[in-house]
């Protein structure tokens, strides 16, 4: 090891002493591999063990006495590994008995007449003391940090070593984030930040040093993410030099005026295609504001310079829904629209031939689902690429579609509104175009929620509007029986609707059991009217398009995440005539009463993102599915939502800068970026 790599916050911590083999692997588990992770392994809250005389100590209350140790200690075991020890400990003219469960350890540690502190919960009425910390009676270290541990290795001993790493490499942790943004937002050194997140020596230094922490985990994560971005631009993308004349008379003879966010949207998109820079763009828009009329806008735009493009989605439902919706836009053009999944060409021959005519460019756009990214689908000249609801796929299958291709433009979309903090932290790398109003024609969806017992009602409700010619679905969360929880299931509200309505209306079932086969036959049906009704589990939770639908009953909607809800509810409104939303739902906990009560308050799909990420935390509302989700030690988007925008504001700011590279006080930035920089979700 050369003796730069002795002087590195990057050695392994086994060079400290103490950490040997077992600890090491401890140490592994946690995330500790180097010098770095151990310093920044932080406290995850602090304990304030300064004194307080007994009638400052409220009952319950966790705090420090210090006294005598007034009887022998008494160690009782039971049980497998557990213990209990008392003695009795003399604080002032009082007498107390202080237990400690699970410590044996410290009978040795405790002598009759000495002077400790105890650090635990006290209970006046019964003047006893549920120890904790036992101290001795000079220690000082009276605002101290509780970390996260294992099994393997204990609390104290991860602060051991953090105090000998700090100790000895501590002169070695230099500031990430610019002299001149440290000064600006009055933020401690690097070196004193770590110090005082580990040993403050009260609750003041400790809440300082959390801010600084905060803002410069922020600050890095979003350096990354504006150092791949600006990269990313400077890469050499496809120019589509597409035919302005003939893209303006396509949208003229659309059947319907673009909206004004939808212009606005178009405009950005077609002028990152026109330049040589890479297009990674994510287009959001609410449930029905018309994101693929937008997508069929810039294919076209690529079509007309030459290009092919690919459009996957998730569902083969969705990829044929958008296949028909393009072949019907682009029928007096004679663009040539495929669809591609793995029913569509279950036929070896028919396969082969679509494959064939993909090859040589003869099919201009393909839609299909994950069939698109295998190995023998071959592009001629693929230039842009479409990716629907693209929080479904991982990053892997992204990059695979992408490489069918010179590096294409891709245009990524979501009908889930991804709240400001998501959206900040989990597709930072990516330029967003909203498209926030949905077409004039659109009445907003009216939502009530009923309790249980109110079920007739709503059912009663139903049958008027398929009376009157409307569409209704009904949707329960399973499939099947389930003995674990007691819910309405698919084929039990099937069996009941069908008694109710039938033969007079007839009623459909939909689940995701069925084969492809049957449910596109299921779902056509529905669209051709023939099933007034249609009982459904979550499988028609994304895309479905049934403009006569007007009524959308959910049973047992407690039971739905709020952008779940959003997504079924947007399934109807599709048409002119009002629609309806009725959540059945007892939720057992207010944090169940507030989800129904934001359905019912607003059909902003942003709202309700927000609400959801607010209720439920980040990890819960994208899913673990997300690939690079950033999981932050310090700071928390959403409580910390401010500190995060001012993090990204200055870190576009500074890596957009024309003499970012050449400024002195951003060379540890750099540094940290070429070594650390991790690839976020949604950049391949």
């Amino acid at each position: 090891m050369s003796n730069v790599d002795e002087r590195s916050l990057l050695i392994p911590v086994s060079v400290l002493n103490g950490a040997g083999p077992k600890r090491i692997t401890a140490l592994n588990k946690l995330g500790i591999s180097t010098i770095e992770d151990l310093l920044t392994f932080y406290p995850f809250r602090y304990d304030d063990l300064s004194t307080k005389e007994l009638d400052e100590i409220a009952d319950q209350e966790k705090a420090t006495i210090k006294g005598t140790v007034a009887s022998q200690p008494v160690l009782a075991r039971f049980g497998r590994k557990k213990s209990r020890l008392n003695f009795r400990f003399l604080v002032g003219q009082d007498v107390l008995m202080v237990t400690f469960f699970n410590q044996p350890y410290l009978v040795s540690r405790l002598e009759t007449g000495q002077e400790v502190g105890v650090y635990g919960k006290y209970d006046v009425k019964r003047q006893r003391v549920t120890g904790m910390k036992l101290f001795t009676a000079d220690a000082n270290d009276d605002f101290t940090g509780v970390y996260r541990s294992s099994k393997e290795i204990r609390p104290n001993t991860i602060k051991n070593l953090v105090k000998l790493a700090y100790e000895q490499y501590g002169e070695l942790i230099a500031d990430i984030v610019p002299d001149s943004l440290r000064k600006k937002y009055r933020l401690e050194s690097r070196q004193q930040m770590i110090h005082d997140m580990h040993f403050p020596a009260s609750k003041h230094a400790a809440d300082l040093a959390r801010r600084s922490a905060i803002f410069e985990e922020f600050f890095r994560y979003q350096a990354g993410l504006q150092f791949m971005k600006s990269k990313n631009k400077h890469a050499n993308g496809e120019v589509i030099a597409y035919d302005n004349d003939l893209l303006k008379e396509f949208i003229a003879k659309l059947p319907f005026e673009l909206t004004k966010a939808q212009k606005k949207v178009v405009n950005e998109i077609c002028s990152d295609m026109h330049h040589s820079l890479h297009m990674n763009r994510l287009l959001q828009g609410d449930v029905g504001s018309g994101k693929t009329v937008v997508a069929a806008i810039a294919m076209y735009a690529a079509v007309t310079a030459g290009f092919q493009c690919a459009l996957m989605a998730p569902t083969e439902i969705l990829a044929e829904q958008h296949a028909e919706k393009l072949a019907e836009l682009f029928a007096p053009l004679r663009v040539n629209v495929a669809l591609l999944t793995s029913s569509s060409t279950s036929r070896t021959a028919q396969k082969k031939e679509l494959l064939s005519h993909l090859a040589d460019g003869e099919i201009q756009i393909v839609v299909g689902t994950q069939a698109l990214i295998q190995k023998d689908v071959i592009f001629h000249n693929l230039g842009f690429v479409v990716i629907d609801e693209q929080h479904r796929f991982g990053v892997e299958q992204r990059k695979i579609l992408r490489l069918k291709g010179n590096d294409p433009d891709v245009l990524a979309m979501t009908a889930t509104p991804i709240p400001r903090t998501l959206a900040i932290t989990s597709y930072g790398e990516m330029d967003v175009s909203i498209i926030d109003e949905l077409p004039k024609n659109r009445k907003p969806i009216k939502t009530d929620w009923f309790s249980k017992k109110q079920v007739n009602e709503a059912i009663n409700f139903l049958a008027q509007q398929v009376a009157v010619g409307a569409q209704a679905f009904v949707v329960s969360p399973l499939i099947g029986e389930s003995e674990m929880v007691e819910l309405q299931n698919a084929q039990e509200v099937y069996q009941k609707m069908s008694s109710l309505f039938e033969p007079k209306f007839k009623v459909g079932l939909l689940h995701g059991q069925l084969k492809s086969q049957e449910k596109d036959q299921v779902m056509q049906d529905f669209k051709d009217k023939k099933y007034s009704i249609l009982v459904s589990t979550t499988v028609v939770e994304v895309g479905i398009d049934i403009p006569n639908a007007t009524v959308m009953l959910i049973l047992d909607a407690d039971r739905f995440g709020l952008a779940q809800l959003h997504q079924l509810r947007g399934r109807v409104g599709r048409g002119s005539s009002q629609s309806y939303c009725i959540l059945i739902a007892d939720p057992k906990n207010d944090y169940g009463k507030a989800r129904m009560e934001t359905m019912v308050q607003t059909n902003d799909g942003f709202l309700i993102a927000q609400k959801d990420l607010e209720l439920r935390g980040p990890g819960e509302v994208l899913g673990s599915k997300q690939a690079g989700l950033p999981e932050f030690k310090v700071g928390d988007p959403v409580e910390n939502l401010n500190i995060l925008q001012i993090a990204q504001q200055e870190a576009h700011a500074i890596i957009n800068a024309p003499d970012f590279e050449r400024k002195t006080e951003n060379a540890e930035l750099i540094n940290y970026l070429r070594r650390r920089i991790v690839q976020p979700a949604g950049f391949d």
